[in-house]
C-alpha cells in the first residue's frame, strides 16, 4: 500500500511540474506621430498598461505606423525602423505580415495577434482596453514557460539575450512557430515633435528586432510537455537609440498559422554599469610623410574608478590598424590626449577617415559619447593644375578636398540651391545657423598644390553670408602653410558685419536670393611668398552660431596678375551688360575722378584670358569687351584703377 501511495505522489509531482503556465498577455499597439487621435489616445493607455494589477498580466510593444501618412522627419520612430514597422502592420499582398482583420487605422490594437472583441472589447480602439479586458486575456494558460535574461557587452554598446522555452503542455502548432524578440524603448521624450500629431512623449516603441522580425528564431511545430529549446540573440544598440537606460526586450511565442501568441516575455530595462568611456574628438596632423600619428582625447565618464588601461584600435578609411595598449590613470570627470603608433600614410591625397575602436581594459563600462571618426589631408604630392571648383559635382567634398569636423557636428557641405551670383544652383555652405557649439573651427582644404613659378599665386571665390543678429560674429578665414602644416598664414579674415554681403540681419537659416546678385561677393587674395611646389590652403570657419555662409566659384593658380591684393570697396560702378552675353559685352564704368583702368578677364581656372588698358573720364566711360572668340562659360571681370578693384561675374553663353 505505501508503494501505490509513493508511485501516486511522484505521478501527482509530475503533473504538478508541468502544469500549464501562467499567460504574459503581448499587447501591440499600431499608433502614428502624425495620427492626431493617437496622440490623445496614448497618455491614458500608457496610465492603464502601468498600473501594477496590469503590468504582471500583459507587456506592451507600440509600432510607429505612417497612418495617416508618415512623418517627413529622418529622425522619426517610424523613419529609423520603417522596414520593421511596414512588415508588421501591412497585409501579405503590400509584402507584410498580413494580419487578419487588416490593420488599417490608426491607433488600433492586437492582443496576443487576436482582435481586442475576443476578449471582450468592444473595437480595437485602445481607447477601449480595461483592466477587466487584460484579465481576460491572461486568465488563458499557455503550453510554454520563457525565460529571457539579458547582459550588456563589455562597452554596453550591445545586449546578448539567453532564452530559454520550456513546454509546460503538450502542444502542436498550426503553421510556422517562431519566438519573437523586439528591442524597445520604454520611454522616450523629444524635445520637437517627431511628427505632425504634437506628440513628444512615447512608451515601448518598438526600435529593432533581433534576429529579425521577419524570419524571428524558428522553433518545432509539435512540443511535448519538457521539451525545452535554449539559444542566446546577440542585439548591437541601433545608433538612432535615444537612451540605453530605457531599453528593453519583448520576446513572444506566434504560431503563423492562426498568428495567435503562446506566450510572452519581458526583459526589462537595465540601468548602465557605472564606469564610463567618452571618446571625445580625434587630431590626425597632416599627412606628407610615410607614417601619421593620431592622437584621441579620451574622458572618463563614470562615477566610480579612474580608467588605467586602454586598448585602442585605430581604422583609416575603414582597414583596421595595430592597436595600442595605453597605460596611465584618467580620473573620474577627468580626461587624457593618447598618441597612437604611427600608421602607414595613404598613398592618395586629399581626404582620408580615421576612426578608433576604444576598449577599457576593465569590467563592463559603458560608452556614452563617441565622436572619434575624423577626416585628415594626405600631402604626400601636390598638383600643378589650378583649382576650379563650383561644387557641380555631387561628389562631397570634391576630389582632393578634405572637410576636418573635430566634434562631428554641423559643418561644410554642399549645397543644391543657390550658386555664386545664381549663375548655378551649387555652392558649398557653412550651417552657422543650427551649429550651438559656439567656438567650433571647421576646416575646409583645397588640394595640395604645385605653386611654384615666377608669379604671385592668386586665390579668387565668391561668398554670401547675412548675420543671424547685429551680434552674430561668425568668423571665415583662408589660411596657407608651405611647410606641411606646421605653421599658417592668415591670408584672409573676415566676421561678422564685414564678413556680411547682404546688409540686413536675417532671422531664418540664410539662403542667398537667386533675384539679388548684391548678396554676393568676390573676393581676390594674393598668396605672396607661397610661389612654391608644396602649398596647402583651407578656409577656416569659427562658429558663432549666426547664420549660413556660402562659398563657391573657388579658384587658385600659380599664373595670375601680379599686384591684386584684395577687392577693396571702389569708388566707381562698373555694369556689365547684356549679361548673361553671346559675344559681345557692354563694360559700363561711372567714377567720380579721372585716371586709368586696367581690365583683366579671367576664366575658371584662374587664367586672365584678356586684358586691356583704359583711360577714364569723371562721370560714365563705356567700352566694348568682345568675347566672341571664347567659350561658353562664366568669367570674371577685373576692374583695377586708383579708384579701387571691382570684381564682376559675365556669364558667356552661345
Amino acid at each position: 500500500m505505501k508503494k501505490n501511495l509513493l508511485s501516486f505522489s511522484l505521478v501527482m509531482l509530475g503533473i504538478t511540474a508541468f502544469a500549464q503556465t501562467p499567460r504574459l498577455s503581448l499587447y501591440e499597439e499600431f499608433t502614428g506621430e502624425t495620427c492626431p487621435p493617437c496622440a490623445s489616445t496614448n497618455p491614458g493607455l500608457n496610465t492603464l498598461l502601468a498600473l501594477p494589477t496590469n503590468t504582471t498580466k500583459i507587456v506592451p510593444i507600440k509600432w510607429q505606423v505612417p497612418i495617416p501618412s508618415a512623418p517627413s522627419n529622418t529622425w522619426s520612430l517610424y523613419q529609423t525602423n520603417k522596414v520593421e514597422i511596414d512588415w508588421r502592420w501591412r497585409t501579405t499582398a503590400s509584402g507584410g505580415y498580413g494580419y487578419t482583420p487588416a490593420i488599417n487605422s490608426a491607433p488600433s490594437s492586437k492582443i496576443d495577434g487576436q482582435e481586442a472583441t475576443v476578449f471582450g472589447a468592444a473595437s480595437g480602439h485602445p481607447a477601449g482596453l480595461s483592466s477587466g479586458i487584460i484579465a481576460t486575456a491572461q486568465s488563458y494558460t499557455s503550453a510554454f514557460s520563457i525565460t529571457m535574461n539579458r547582459a550588456w557587452d563589455q562597452t554596453c554598446s550591445a545586449i546578448t539575450l539567453t532564452v530559454a522555452i520550456q513546454a509546460t503542455a503538450n502542444f502542436t502548432a498550426v503553421g510556422a512557430l517562431k519566438f519573437r524578440c523586439v528591442m524597445v524603448e520604454r520611454a522616450i521624450h523629444f524635445l520637437v515633435a517627431p511628427g505632425t500629431n504634437g506628440e513628444k512623449d512615447f512608451e515601448d516603441v518598438a526600435i529593432k528586432s533581433f534576429p529579425t522580425l521577419q524570419n524571428g528564431t524558428s522553433m518545432a511545430g509539435t512540443w511535448t510537455i519538457g521539451q525545452t529549446q535554449t539559444f542566446t540573440l546577440n542585439c548591437p544598440i541601433p545608433s538612432y537609440t535615444r537612451n540605453k537606460d530605457e531599453v528593453a526586450f519583448v520576446g513572444f511565442i506566434q504560431d503563423d498559422g492562426n498568428q495567435k501568441v503562446a506566450q510572452a516575455v519581458r526583459a526589462d530595462k537595465q540601468a548602465l554599469p557605472p564606469d564610463a568611456i567618452a571618446g571625445i574628438s580625434s587630431k590626425v596632423p597632416v599627412a606628407c610623410t610615410a607614417t601619421v600619428a593620431p592622437q584621441v582625447t579620451i574622458q572618463n565618464d563614470g562615477t566610480l574608478n579612474p580608467i588605467t588601461s586602454l586598448t585602442l584600435t585605430p581604422y583609416v578609411d575603414g582597414v583596421v590598424g595595430a592597436p595600442t595598449l595605453w597605460t596611465g590613470s584618467i580620473p573620474v570627470g577627468g580626461s587624457a590626449n593618447i598618441t597612437l603608433n604611427a600608421m602607414p600614410t595613404p598613398t592618395a591625397i586629399g581626404a582620408h577617415s580615421f576612426s578608433c575602436g576604444v576598449v577599457m581594459n576593465s569590467p563592463v563600462y559603458n560608452v556614452t559619447k563617441n565622436t572619434t571618426k575624423i577626416n585628415f589631408v594626405v600631402a604626400t604630392s601636390y598638383l600643378g593644375a589650378p583649382v576650379a571648383e563650383g561644387f557641380i559635382l555631387a561628389q562631397y567634398p570634391p576630389v582632393g578636398w578634405t572637410v576636418v569636423n573635430a566634434d562631428n557636428g554641423p559643418t561644410w557641405s554642399r549645397n543644391g540651391v543657390a550658386g555664386g551670383y545664381n549663375l548655378s544652383s551649387q555652392s558649398t555652405k557653412y550651417d552657422f545657423f543650427t551649429n550651438t557649439n559656439v567656438g567650433d573651427k571647421d576646416e575646409l582644404f583645397l588640394p595640395p598644390m604645385n605653386l611654384a613659378g615666377s608669379a604671385v599665386p592668386m586665390m579668387v571665390f565668391d561668398v554670401a553670408y547675412a548675420q543671424k543678429d547685429g551680434a552674430s560674429n561668425d568668423k571665415l578665414e583662408v589660411m596657407v602653410s608651405n611647410d606641411c602644416g606646421t605653421t599658417w598664414s592668415t591670408i584672409y579674415s573676415n566676421s561678422g558685419a564685414a564678413l556680411a554681403a547682404s546688409a540686413l540681419p536675417v532671422t531664418y537659416a540664410y539662403v542667398p536670393d537667386p533675384n539679388d546678385p548684391s548678396q554676393w561677393r568676390t573676393e581676390l587674395l594674393n598668396l605672396t611668398g607661397f610661389n612654391t611646389a608644396n602649398v596647402l590652403c583651407k578656409f577656416v570657419a569659427t562658429n558663432g552660431n549666426g547664420n549660413n555662409m556660402y562659398i563657391d566659384n573657388v579658384n587658385l593658380s600659380q599664373s595670375a596678375p601680379v599686384g591684386i591684393a584684395k577687392v577693396a570697396t571702389a569708388a566707381s560702378t562698373v555694369n556689365l551688360f547684356p549679361n548673361p552675353s553671346n559675344g559681345m559685352t557692354n563694360l559700363n564704368i561711372t567714377t567720380t575722378q579721372a585716371g586709368t583702368a586696367k581690365v583683366s578677364v579671367i576664366n575658371t581656372l584662374g587664367q586672365v584670358v584678356m586684358e586691356k588698358q583704359l583711360n577714364l573720364v569723371a562721370g560714365t566711360n563705356n567700352s566694348i569687351i568682345d568675347m566672341s572668340s571664347f567659350s561658353t562659360g562664366v568669367y570674371s571681370v577685373l576692374v583695377e584703377s586708383n579708384n579701387g578693384v571691382t570684381v564682376k561675374k559675365l556669364n558667356l553663353t552661345k
